[in-house]
């Protein structure tokens, strides 16, 4: 697979994603839903696609195989995806990039929440790492993935003190 194609089965999900964020996000605005002070939304919105254009770019430069990595990296990046997917779906309209929480609401525990509080942050770092198997990103790929894990640690901790 080259660059070009990682490249496309990375940024067409972003894209979707982004879209579907938006549009939950202005439904949970007009419900009343707020956004707890403190997020790392902003560098969030700007590391998480630099980190697999940062991971496809190393990959052009490294001209990696289809080998046993790649193959390990794309399983692991459609598994991420599929958990992703899951969070979306059990979450609904509630599902976005932002921390937004609608009033009267209550913490999810079905789906994907029933055995992990973040699930969705799960499948972030699985799409990190397997984008990085599939670019052999050495470098970029796990600098990028403990980066951002830090900055899910502290969206995480947004998280848990606004639902309570």
């Amino acid at each position: 697979m080259t660059g070009g194609a990682v490249f496309v089965l990375v940024f067409v999900p972003i894209i979707i994603e982004a879209a579907r964020s938006a549009r939950h996000e202005a439904g949970l605005r007009a419900a009343g839903a707020r956004e707890p002070a403190g997020d790392v939304f902003r560098a969030m919105q700007f590391a998480y696609p630099s980190a697999f254009l940062l991971m496809v770019a190393e990959g052009i430069w490294r001209q990696p195989s289809f080998d046993k990595g790649f193959a390990i990296g794309l399983a692991t990046f459609i598994a991420a995806k599929v958990l992703k997917y899951w969070t979306m779906v059990t979450l609904g309209p509630r599902w976005t990039f932002r921390v937004l929480v609608p009033p009267d609401s209550s913490r999810v525990v079905s789906g994907p929440y029933r055995f992990h509080r973040h699930p969705n942050y799960v499948a972030v770092i699985g799409e990190l790492l397997g984008a990085a198997l599939m670019t052999h990103a050495l470098v970029t790929g796990p600098l990028a993935t403990i980066a951002f894990g830090l900055l899910i640690r502290r969206r995480i901790a947004v998280e848990e003190r606004a639902l309570g």
